[in-house]
C-alpha cells in the first residue's frame, strides 16, 4: 500500500500543532483522532489506557502538557503524568491492539536544558532540569525503547517556538500586547531565537516518517525580537514597538529578584531575553532537503 494511503492515529488532535497537521495532510493521509474531549477516541491518556478498535500504520503523538513554568508541586507532577504516564498508556494501548509501522513523537528543544546558545544540534547533551524538559526526555527514552523492541521506525521532532494562525503561549501573548500597544523590546530586541512554522512541521512529517531519526526543526533564519515584533506590528497595522533600555531592564530585574518568585520579571528573565538561543536544523536540511519558509516572510504575507 502506498505510504500516502496509510491510516494514521493523531493524538493531541485539538492542539495547535495537531490542528495544523490535519489541515496540511488531510488530503494525503487518513486520520483517526484522539483527544481529551473530542475526536474519534476521547481519552485522558494520563488516566487511562485507550482501547483501540482500529489498526494504524502510523502514530503521531502530539498530545502533551505544553511548556510553562511550574510553580507548585502539583503543576510539576502534571508534566510527569501527562507527558510520561500518558505516553506509556498510549504505547500499552497500541500493544493491545496492533503495533504501527511508524511512530512520530513531537518533542521540544527544551530537552537540551539551555537558556543561551547558538546552533545547538541533536548531539548536544540532554541537560534539562525543569519539569517540562525532564518529562520530554523521559518520554523520548520510553518511545525509543518501545520502538526498538517492536521494530517500529521512530521519529522524534524537537521543536522550538511554533508559529501559525492564532498561536498560543508566549507568541500569542506578544501579539495581544502589540495589539493593545503595550509591548516593548528590551535593549533593541537583538537576541535571536529559533522558531518554525507549524505548517512546515506538518509537511515534514510525511517526508521523514519512512526514514526516522531525531531532528531539530527551525526556519533557519532565527529572527530576533525586533524583527519579529516589527513584522507583527506591520501585519496588524499597529505602531512600531517601543524599546526599553537594557539599564532599565536590569534594574527592574534586580527589583524582581527582591520581590520573589511571583514577580513578573527578574534578572534571569532579563538575561534570557537578551541572549541568543538558536538550534541547528542542518541535519534535516542535509538528509531530507528541509527547506522551510522564513517565519518573518510568512507573517509579512499572512495575518497570524
Amino acid at each position: 500500500m502506498p505510504f500516502q494511503m496509510n491510516k494514521v492515529l493523531l493524538t493531541g488532535a485539538n492542539g495547535f500543532l495537531g490542528r495544523e497537521i490535519i489541515k496540511t495532510l488531510e488530503d494525503k493521509l487518513e486520520f483517526t483522532t484522539l483527544s481529551r474531549n473530542s475526536g474519534d477516541y476521547q481519552v485522558c491518556l494520563d488516566k487511562e489506557t485507550p482501547n483501540f478498535k482500529d489498526n494504524f500504520n502510523l502514530v503521531i503523538h502530539a498530545a502533551g502538557k505544553a511548556h510553562s513554568i511550574a510553580k507548585t508541586e502539583n503543576q510539576k507532577q502534571e508534566f510527569f503524568e501527562i507527558n510520561v504516564i500518558g505516553t506509556q498508556n498510549l504505547l500499552l494501548g497500541l500493544e493491545r491492539s496492533n503495533v504501527p509501522d511508524f511512530f512520530v513523537f513531537i518533542s521540544s528543544v527544551s530537552v537540551y536544558g539551555e537558556d543561551f546558545g547558538y546552533n545547538i544540534d541533536e548531539e548536544h547533551i540532554l541537560g534539562a532540569k525543569d519539569p517540562y524538559g525532564l518529562s520530554k526526555i523521559e518520554a523520548e527514552k520510553i518511545i525509543m525503547r518501545w520502538c526498538a523492541k517492536n521494530n517500529v521506525i521512530c521519529t522524534i521532532l524537537r521543536l522550538p517556538l511554533l508559529v501559525g494562525q492564532s498561536p498560543p503561549g508566549n507568541l500569542g501573548a506578544m501579539i495581544r500586547a502589540i495589539e493593545k500597544g503595550y509591548y516593548f523590546n528590551i535593549g533593541g530586541g537583538k537576541a535571536r531565537k529559533s522558531m518554525v512554522l507549524a505548517k512546515d512541521v506538518a509537511s515534514f512529517i510525511q517526508q521523514v516518517v519512512p526514514v526516522g531519526g531525531i531532528f531539530n526543526l527551525s526556519d533557519g533564519f532565527n529572527p530576533n525580537f525586533n524583527e519579529l515584533s516589527l513584522a507583527i506590528s506591520q501585519n496588524r497595522k499597529k505602531r512600531k514597538p517601543l524599546n526599553l533600555p537594557n539599564t532599565m531592564a536590569i534594574f527592574m530585574g534586580k527589583l524582581g529578584d527582591l520581590l520573589g518568585p511571583n514577580a513578573p520579571i527578574n534578572s534571569l528573565k532579563v538575561k534570557k531575553i537578551n541572549s541568543d538561543l538558536t538550534f541547528s536544523d542542518n541535519k534535516a536540511r542535509r538528509l531530507l532537503n528541509w527547506t522551510p519558509q522564513s517565519v518573518i516572510d510568512y507573517i509579512n504575507k499572512n495575518r497570524i
